[in-house]
């Protein structure tokens, strides 16, 4: 069964779906509610029902501003001019709370598929910031290693300036 659910949603489509707002990885209502195939209006109202679930650090509702704001960052959203209510933006943490409230088939396929992607990309970035690190200690030790050689360099130019004796036959 889950399979199946995989195969009908890409792993780019939930990629492209996980946005970054106020320094935190999250995905919007809309998205989510397609991806669990509900309506925004259903998806908000199983949501709703179990606010206490929610905290702050799973979920928040996007200020008007930031709304509009973004509306270049979500291409994927097709809004009207008018935005009628602040979407909620759900964090990792919220996506899988969201497990223990949308129990079809298909909710629990996706929120594993969800899950799936959100550490895959906890593990890239990991890996990054793992490069970022080797290279900064590369450069460090390069640092050192080629401030010798320039340092050697400097020392054999400023020996070729002493001047020396001559060699050969003066007459």
């Amino acid at each position: 069964m889950e399979e199946n659910f995989q195969t009908m949603i890409p792993e780019e489509r939930i990629e492209s779906s996980i946005y970054l707002v106020r320094g935190k990885k999250v995905m919007l209502d809309r998205d989510l509610a397609v991806l669990y195939g509900v309506s925004t209006k259903v998806f908000n109202q199983a949501v709703r029902r179990n606010i206490e679930r929610f905290p702050e650090d799973f979920m928040f509702n996007l200020s008007f501003v930031e709304a509009k704001n973004s509306r270049s960052q979500f291409v994927t959203l097709k809004w009207g001019k008018n935005i009628k209510y602040q979407p909620l933006a759900f964090t990792e943490l919220g996506v899988a709370m969201l497990s223990s409230v949308l129990k079809s088939p298909r909710a629990i396929a996706v929120n594993i598929q969800i899950m799936r992607t959100f550490a895959k990309l906890r593990e890239i970035l990991l890996h990054h910031e793992s490069l970022r690190l080797k290279l900064e200690d590369m450069e460090k030790r390069y640092d050192e290693q080629f401030r010798s050689v320039f340092d050697a360099l400097h020392r054999l130019i400023a020996e070729d300036e002493e001047p020396k004796p001559e060699i050969g036959f003066h007459g």
